[in-house]
């Protein structure tokens, strides 16, 4: 009678701790749903802009998409400035229950991570972002993709287009001048307009670049203004890494080719949109969601790539030269297969000599020194394995030139 009590406790016991659910496993099933692929928890989501700013647009896009494929609804905070107010919305987001919290613009970082000190439990992720593989911070994530590649692609557009002007006699090779539209002279902008000159180049050799800053990463007069100031200097071409549509409206109005980024501009410029090439974040926030619906270790630091799906272009303008796709399509292969690196090293020169070694800054710090050999097997090894997923690419490469360098 009694070994049959002890049974019966056992079984007792063993019924009750399936049914808690309270946690490790149990609570990791309970929040990640059915199976189904659905979740049950709160996420929240801070913009530095809102849907007028390309760039915040595919943030909301992608956490819109994701968390529809996830059955749930994102808490979207916009026009959160790079200061105390980001420390302050993630906190609010927090208290409202939000398991992971997400911002969207670089000078969010440090207030992220502060908000992250201050809940241990809840999971924070920053887009663009150097820090979290230095913070140490078990609850602070950075994350991006290898856009270089999508600015590489869309640079090999442009030079399909420059070398439809050669052929037609609009203009010799040597009036093959790009113009560039950046917010700040950033790693991250670095990187962006190089690989894209890199692009064009790989098609039209005697391509060069001039690039002008605005210093902010949304002013629609200050980009119209920039872009107007390159088509007059005689730049036949114009992209962009800013926000707004005062780029793609000035090369409209001017009838210069354009190449926008973070998301079509097409049906406001139909005349002159080629193509643009984004980020797609919604791989990333479903992978990101799932792991912490299911209490799971996720990356401190991830880069998506064309094969996650994180590297995208769109559907290309009306007026792209004749073979374009094709001539994409086979880039695009030799880049995942391997056999092409955007920053090969034998396709570009710095003060006339070609790159054998660079420090790179991937440990930032405050004198921005040089801690990782960033030459790997003859080209620059960006966002590498190991390092970091926001860019470091910040090298001066011949045939760019830059304007106003205050920023």
């Amino acid at each position: 009678m009694k070994k049959l009590s002890s049974i019966l406790l056992a079984l007792i016991m063993a019924l009750s701790l399936c049914a808690c659910g309270a946690s490790g496993a149990g609570a990791a099933a309970s929040d990640a749903g059915s199976g189904d692929g659905k979740v049950n928890i709160k996420v929240g989501f801070i913009c530095l802009h809102d849907e007028n700013s390309t760039y915040d647009l595919n943030f909301i896009n992608g956490a819109k998409e994701a968390c529809k494929n996830l059955g749930i609804e994102p808490i979207i905070k916009v026009n959160i400035p790079e200061g105390q107010e980001c420390y302050d919305a993630a906190c609010e987001l927090a208290d409202a229950g939000c398991s992971f919290i997400f911002a969207d613009s670089f000078g969010h970082e440090d207030y992220m991570i502060e908000a992250a000190k201050e809940y241990p439990d809840i999971q924070f992720s920053h887009a663009t972002g150097t820090k979290a593989h230095t913070e140490n911070l078990p609850n602070f994530h950075n994350a991006f993709a290898s856009i270089y590649e999508g600015r590489y692609l869309a640079g090999i557009v442009a030079g399909m287009k420059l070398k439809e002007m050669i052929d037609s006699g609009q203009i010799t090779p040597e009036e093959a001048k790009i113009g560039y539209v950046g917010a700040f002279t950033y790693a991250e902008v670095i990187s962006g307009y190089t690989s894209f000159f890199l692009g064009a180049r790989s098609v039209v050799p005697t391509a060069t670049m001039e690039v002008t800053f605005t210093g902010s990463w949304y002013d629609e007069t200050a980009e119209k203004e920039g872009a107007t100031k390159l088509i007059q200097d005689g730049c036949v071409l114009i992209s962009q890494h800013a926000d707004s549509m005062g780029a793609p409206t000035a090369c409209e109005n001017a009838g210069v080719p354009d190449i926008s980024y973070n998301g079509s501009t097409e049906a406001a410029c139909p005349n002159t949109f080629l193509v643009s090439s984004r980020i797609d974040w919604a791989p990333y926030f479903e992978y990101a969601i799932k792991a912490t619906a299911n209490k799971e270790a996720y990356d401190t630091d991830w880069t998506g790539t064309i094969e996650t799906g994180s590297v995208a272009l769109t559907d290309l303008g009306k007026s792209v030269a004749p073979g374009t796709k094709e001539a994409l399509e086979e880039a695009k292969k030799k880049l995942q297969d391997g056999s092409l690196h955007v920053f090969d090293t034998s396709t570009f020169t710095v003060e006339g000599k070609e790159l054998t070694t660079y420090m790179a800054d991937v440990d930032t710090d405050p004198d921005y020194k040089g801690d990782h050999e960033a030459i790997k097997d003859g080209y620059f090894d960006e966002s590498g394995k190991g390092m970091r997923s926001a860019p470091y690419f910040d090298l001066q490469i011949d045939g760019i030139s830059l304007l106003d360098t205050a920023f």
